[in-house]
């Protein structure tokens, strides 16, 4: 588990130094930074993937640098998950992207360290050594799950995927189908529990109806039946938005092969709160399982589920984003007559939401 993170550089984020936990979910208005601090994760990832002159390229070195190349002059990151740790410097080139132009640090056991420098990209994912695959476990679930896009056209409620597109659930859940048949082929008991839970939420729910094409047997959409009429199949396209979303949710959070970290990016959008009570449920229970839970939100009513030590404050000040966790002693008087959701629309903890 990631223990402690460190970023320095990084957008709206100057200089923060903070201890991670299980659950750590991030509260705060629009624009103080939790999308910041959830893209970190992204860029980690896009480190490890060897993808990062392409992906600094693509948004910008002075999009990713605080305040751009004129007030700093590289991005600084420390991860340390306790036994192991990494380190990495980056700093823009000529040619427009970032690169690790000063080092990429690797500590093994807390002691021993394995500094690389001036590296296009990283060696992590190529490296035989076993401190690298400890990291690579971790880096490569660095993905940032957001299922807001929901039009006829995108990808979620897109009407057909490969079968065989079905290695991980995809950050936008374009092959949920492909990932539910995997499921009911390898582990049917899993892909039950996971219509129990969309059912609590959606009585009407009965079942996945989950087949390849006939006419395409490389093809599958996602079908399922009505409880009221079960000889009748319908598919994405008759689930509302909020509907769709909370199945992937569910699907993502009750997989039976938890990754080692899971990022979600308002999975509350849309949905009504008894759906939210069950998301929280859910989070609590992939967090039980072993699986570090990091989520952005800006619902009063999920938070209501969670203790304060689960709950991370982010606001703006003096031109960088601040993060402090939220603490049970501090706030026990409070806590006796309100629910911490209300604290925070009282504006009595930091983070407030948006009028």
């Amino acid at each position: 588990m990631l223990q402690k993170i460190e970023i320095e550089g990084f957008k709206s984020i100057k200089k923060m130094s903070l201890q991670l936990s299980p659950i750590n979910i991030l509260i705060g208005s629009n624009g103080v930074g939790k999308s910041n601090f959830v893209s970190f994760f992204k860029l980690v990832n896009n480190l490890y993937e060897q993808n990062l002159e392409s992906y600094s390229m693509r948004i910008g070195v002075d999009r990713l640098l605080y305040y751009g190349q004129k007030h700093t002059s590289c991005v600084r990151g420390f991860l340390d998950f306790g036994s192991n740790a990494y380190r990495f410097e980056l700093a823009p080139t000529q040619k427009g992207s970032l690169m690790i132009t000063t080092e990429e640090s690797i500590y093994a056991n807390r002691s021993d360290v394995y500094p690389r420098y001036n590296l296009r990209e990283s060696s992590i994912k190529d490296s035989k050594f076993t401190r690298d695959e400890y990291l690579r476990d971790r880096f490569k679930s660095y993905k940032i799950y957001h299922f807001h896009d929901t039009e006829m056209n995108s990808q979620l409620r897109s009407r057909e995927c490969s079968v065989d597109d079905n290695a991980i659930l995809k950050a936008d859940g374009g092959n949920l189908p492909a990932y539910l048949y995997l499921m009911q082929q390898k582990y049917p008991k899993a892909l039950r529990r996971i219509e129990m839970g969309i059912r609590s939420v959606m009585p009407y729910f009965d079942r996945f109806v989950l087949e390849p094409r006939k006419l395409d047997p490389n093809k599958i959409k996602l079908e399922w039946r009505d409880s009221t009429d079960i000889d009748k199949y319908f598919d994405a396209l008759d689930l509302s938005d909020g509907s769709l979303r909370f199945i992937a949710l569910a699907t993502l959070l009750m997989q039976p092969e938890l990754p080692q970290t899971i990022i979600i990016d308002e999975p509350e959008l849309g949905l009504h709160p008894v759906a939210i009570a069950k998301l929280a449920g859910m989070i609590k229970s992939a967090a039980q399982r072993g699986c570090q839970m990091i989520i952005s939100t800006q619902s009063v009513e999920l938070i209501n589920h969670f203790s304060p030590e689960d709950i991370i404050t982010v606001d703006r000040r003096n031109g960088q984003s601040v993060f402090n966790r939220l603490d049970s002693d501090h706030l026990r008087v409070w806590l006796e007559d309100y629910s911490l959701g209300e604290l925070w629309d009282k504006s009595i903890i930091n983070g407030q939401p948006s009028l």
